[in-house]
């Protein structure tokens, strides 16, 4: 009788851990999926295995975290703001100009909020920890801006590519909370 208590403790507990281990799986999924936005399933895709994604959402989140991210100041986010409306105002007489102005526009502003210059896909990966669902907005507008080189975008897709850039700008313009760990 003792071997068989001994037995069905050990079997509940067994079950308790598991049940335990998938609760903190849930947890970590659902504040991952909350964290990243479009870019979890995204990284789901390209890795092909929720876990290796997981480890991947995670490792960009601890190289960010070391990043030396900051606000932009008052000031300066007047400053910004006051080019944007410029921007738009060009984007009637010349759209594509005015396109091509928001891509540096953001670019600028990533540089000035402190995002490293490693390439597009380290840029991205960067983003995606506290802009994720800006992101998708961004590469939208990125692959309209390479459609402005043979002039073969529309007037709506240039329109919308200004909406996208205008998505991320708002983002990183309103983001005040510094990161970094790293001093240079």
């Amino acid at each position: 009788m003792p071997t068989a208590i001994v037995l069905v403790v050990v079997a509940v507990l067994v079950v308790a851990g598991l049940l335990a281990g998938v609760a903190v799986d849930r947890r970590r999924r659902a504040r991952l999926r909350d964290r990243f936005g479009p870019e979890y399933e995204r990284a789901v895709e390209a890795t092909g295995s929720r876990r290796a994604a997981e480890q991947e959402l995670d490792a960009r989140a601890r190289r960010f975290a070391d990043l030396e991210i900051k606000p932009v100041p008052g000031e300066v986010q007047q400053q910004y703001a006051r080019r944007w409306m410029r921007i738009q105002e060009e984007f009637v007489d010349r759209p594509e100009a005015a396109v091509r102005d928001a891509d540096e526009l953001v670019t600028a502003l990533m540089r000035d909020r402190g995002y490293p210059d490693e390439g597009y896909e380290q840029l991205l990966r960067d983003l995606s920890v506290r802009h994720g669902r800006a992101l998708e907005q961004y590469r939208a507008a990125l692959e309209v801006r390479a459609m402005t080189t043979d002039k073969s975008a529309t007037t709506e897709q240039l329109r919308g590519a200004m909406m996208h850039y205008r998505t991320l700008f708002d983002d990183l313009l309103a983001d005040g909370e510094p990161t970094g760990t790293r001093r240079s």
